[in-house]
């Protein structure tokens, strides 16, 4: 007996899965557009919190200001820390990223507070907690004066962080706040379409974001650059690690078919951090050696530089913990998560694809 299979790419790619104004990705040319504008235009000039304002009003139709945010957000860190009890009851024992993960899926709707702000605004307040339990110390109470970025840091260190630490940071989150249908993005969606609460759809997204295919890379790029350890090692290692057919962390990505635009708006932000510990010269040739070796072995292929290798570089010189690297990411994607499941549930309908059966047929 003879099955026909779908023509359809497995994987769904090139296939629109929705409709959307809030993201953009041309893996052809490079560009990565949020909310109308370019990245590299966003991280120059908007915080997190305009940003986000653009994704909200944008996904709901309803103006939304920067202020309204900041103000929402700060008011949700509260909110959250005040819950924290509650909210962590649930991660005893587990790892930052998977108690991260226990604790957004037990938050829920707060009288008075947007959905979207209150998983957004409570975000940080877990990660800093989660982190704090790690050293043995007690959460950090959040300061809702501060911006999204500077209360993050924070509650993640414990001590009061640099404007060009805060300011490191902030480009960060502006940087991955959105990427177009990404896995966690999509993941967030589909629930969404079911009209499920955002709170469901968002504990989705995180848990798509994990995977060391999407979001848990850039741990083993610190691991990379930590075994290769010297100048004189990079040609030996790299070359080593290709030979053994082994995948090097923080290059290539399935839609870029060019340098990922967000690696160069986030190396910026590093060369910025002018005495932050992060050796930029040393990573810069161990990028560049990695990028002509890859050309040399796939000629036909093109492997670039993508965002994790230095948001690895950016959040280590800000001395985040690896283990909070994922719940950090979270913490800036979760505008575009919340953004992405009210587009889905205002303008979409249940997602539902087909599949291609190609098992026996009685």
């Amino acid at each position: 007996m003879t099955i026909q299979l779908s023509k359809s790419p497995i994987g769904l790619d090139g296939i629109p899965a929705a409709e959307t104004v809030l993201s953009h990705v041309d893996g052809q040319q490079g560009e990565l557009i949020i909310a109308g504008n370019r990245v590299a235009d966003l991280a120059a000039g908007t915080g997190f919190e305009g940003v986000t304002a653009r994704l909200w009003s944008a996904a709901t139709k309803r103006s939304v200001s920067e202020a309204d945010v900041r103000a929402s957000l700060g008011a949700a860190r509260q909110r959250a820390f005040a819950r924290l009890p509650e909210l962590l009851a649930a991660t005893s024992g587990m790892s930052i990223i998977d108690g991260f993960r226990a604790a957004i899926a037990a938050l829920r709707a707060e009288p008075g507070l947007g959905d979207e702000a209150a998983i957004v605004g409570a975000c940080p307040v877990i990660a800093g907690a989660l982190v704090q339990r790690a050293r043995g110390a007690q959460p950090i109470a959040p300061n809702p004066d501060l911006t999204h970025a500077a209360d993050t840091l924070r509650m993640v260190r414990g001590d009061t962080p640099a404007e060009g630490e805060v300011a490191a940071l902030d480009t960060y989150l502006v940087t991955v706040s959105d990427h177009g249908m990404n896995a966690s993005t999509f993941a967030a969606r589909v629930v969404a379409s079911t009209q499920a609460d955002l709170f469901a759809a968002i504990t989705a997204g995180y848990c798509a974001l994990t995977g060391p295919l999407h979001g848990g890379a850039p741990e083993p790029v610190l691991e990379m650059l930590n075994a290769i350890g010297t100048r004189e090692n990079i040609a030996h290692w790299v070359d080593a690690a290709l030979g053994r057919g082994e995948r090097l962390m923080g290059f290539g990505h399935r839609i870029y078919r060019v340098r990922d635009p967000r690696a160069d708006v986030l190396k910026a932000a590093i060369e910025r951090l002018a005495g932050s510990g992060a050796d930029l010269p040393f990573a810069s040739e161990v990028e560049g050696y990695i990028r002509q070796a890859l050309r040399q072995k796939n000629p036909e292929r093109v492997l670039d530089t993508n965002v994790e290798f230095f948001t690895a570089i950016l959040l280590d010189a800000l001395k985040i913990p690896r283990q909070a690297f994922t719940p950090i990411f979270a913490v800036a994607r979760a505008a575009g998560w919340t953004a992405h499941a009210r587009e889905q549930q205002r303008t979409g309908r249940l997602i539902r694809p087909s599949s291609a059966y190609i098992g026996p047929k009685p």
